[in-house]
């Protein structure tokens, strides 16, 4: 068991901001603007997933279209369904599970054209 543990004033130029972490970590990142907050989310060397929690849903629609992670969510984390691809941006993965672009990435293609 792992305790889940918060880390207050990070920057993003430190390790634990910089590094995938698989646990109950969650790092509390300071940002002058949505502009910068987007910059710093993605300046890292990984994309495996992000969250945006926020009362306009539509600034978040936004704001998740500009974050480099293969799997996002707003006002809510780690749910998931078979449908929904998984795999991640940049270092955090390659191909996708789930969803209909694994079923593409284990098949090929084939047209055929017959005239009768």
């Amino acid at each position: 068991f792992v305790e889940p543990t918060i880390f207050d004033n990070v920057r993003n130029g430190m390790r634990i901001a910089q590094e995938e972490i698989f646990g109950p970590v969650l790092s509390i990142i300071p940002f002058r603007d949505e502009d910068d907050a987007v910059l710093q989310a993605n300046d890292t060397t990984y994309g495996l997933s992000a969250a945006v929690w926020t009362r306009d849903v539509a600034r978040a629609h936004k704001v998740v279209r500009a974050l480099k992670a293969g799997r996002l969510w707003i006002n809510t984390f780690g749910e998931s369904d078979p449908a929904m691809a998984f795999g991640g941006y940049k270092q955090s993965g390659w191909g996708r599970e789930f969803g209909q672009e694994s079923i593409d990435a284990y098949t090929q293609t084939k047209s055929i054209m017959l005239r009768m």
